[in-house]
């Protein structure tokens, strides 16, 4: 059986290209090295993240933004839950989102950040992060356009100004034997057009094959998983798979240690239509793929449907 990718984007794209789009069309996921991200920037991050999270709770709470849909700011435990969960999910979280100028058309859809003030640097540290990540996925967007036969930054303008975000994640220790291989995050798809994660070292992450099985991601220290969103599948019409995923514990003392993460959720544009592309669509049954959407309207559709919107 051929593995998920191990690619380093430091390599010009176009040998890397067709490696990651058949671990993205089999798997939905690929790992990155050489992303890109300077490590002494995300040892800060991770530190802040932390400081954050072991805040008291009311003082957590008090970023919480009622309404807001958990898209800005603090969410506290037991909000989220996958789509067709029976439970919450076993985590806590904060969002960082872009950063508009005043004024800006795009801000009826991406409302303001909020930010810590108990935390220094908080603010600096993760809008650095936002930036290098968005770079890092740049240079993903660019080798998938290659593999799809596209202009190299065909990409480029559909995520300009997107509404991305990035996800600082908390999953608290776990007590007692039901700990070890507990669901700390149900089985889900995202939503967007890419994810990038780091923090995937720890063990947990898998992700379900197209044979229905359950299947490990192992990812070197320091490393990106990235994996396909719904959007992407969407426009691709199934060629890159949006992968169901999920968070077990760990077996062993790994289960009983909070566990941190950070994934970031890049999107396409707001006002951006998803329309198949021509090159995925088959000759034979040219009607068989899904309507044109704008990318807002999707997006709403399924924060209703995790109960988020």
């Amino acid at each position: 059986m051929t593995d998920i990718a191990s690619v380093s984007i430091a390599r010009p794209l176009e040998e890397v290209a067709d490696e990651l789009g058949r671990s993205f069309g089999e798997y939905g996921f690929a790992v990155i090295r050489d992303h890109g991200i300077p490590a002494e920037l995300i040892a800060k991050a991770e530190e802040l993240s932390k400081t954050f999270f072991a805040l008291p709770d009311e003082t957590k709470r008090q970023y919480h933004v009622p309404g807001g849909g958990g898209a800005r700011g603090y969410t506290p435990f037991g909000t989220e839950k996958a789509k067709d969960a029976e439970v919450h999910d076993l985590k806590e979280f904060w969002h960082v989102g872009r950063s508009l100028p005043e004024g800006d058309p795009l801000e009826e859809f991406m409302p303001p950040n909020v930010w810590p003030g108990e935390v220094d640097g908080f603010r600096d540290t993760f809008e650095a992060l936002y930036k290098a990540f968005e770079e890092a996925g740049d240079r993903v967007l660019r080798a998938i356009a290659i593999h799809l036969g596209l202009e190299e930054d065909w990409f480029v303008s559909t995520v300009e100004d997107g509404n991305s975000v990035m996800r600082l994640l908390r999953y608290p220790p776990l007590e007692g034997e039901e700990a070890e291989g507990a669901i700390r995050a149900a089985a889900h798809g995202d939503i967007n057009t890419i994810t990038l994660l780091l923090g995937a070292e720890e063990a947990g992450l898998e992700l379900l094959t197209a044979q229905g099985e359950w299947k490990a991601i192992d990812v070197p220290e320091g490393a990106l998983v990235v994996n396909i969103g719904d959007m992407l599948d969407r426009l691709t019409n199934g060629k890159l798979r949006s992968t169901t995923h999920r968070v077990v514990n760990p077996r062993g003392e790994a289960a009983y240690r909070a566990r941190y993460s950070m994934p970031f959720f890049l999107h396409f544009r707001p006002d951006f239509t998803i329309r198949t592309l021509e090159s995925c669509i088959d000759p034979d049954s040219p009607g068989d793929h899904p309507e044109p959407i704008s990318s807002h309207e999707f997006l709403l559709q399924r924060l209703r449907e995790i109960n988020l919107a």
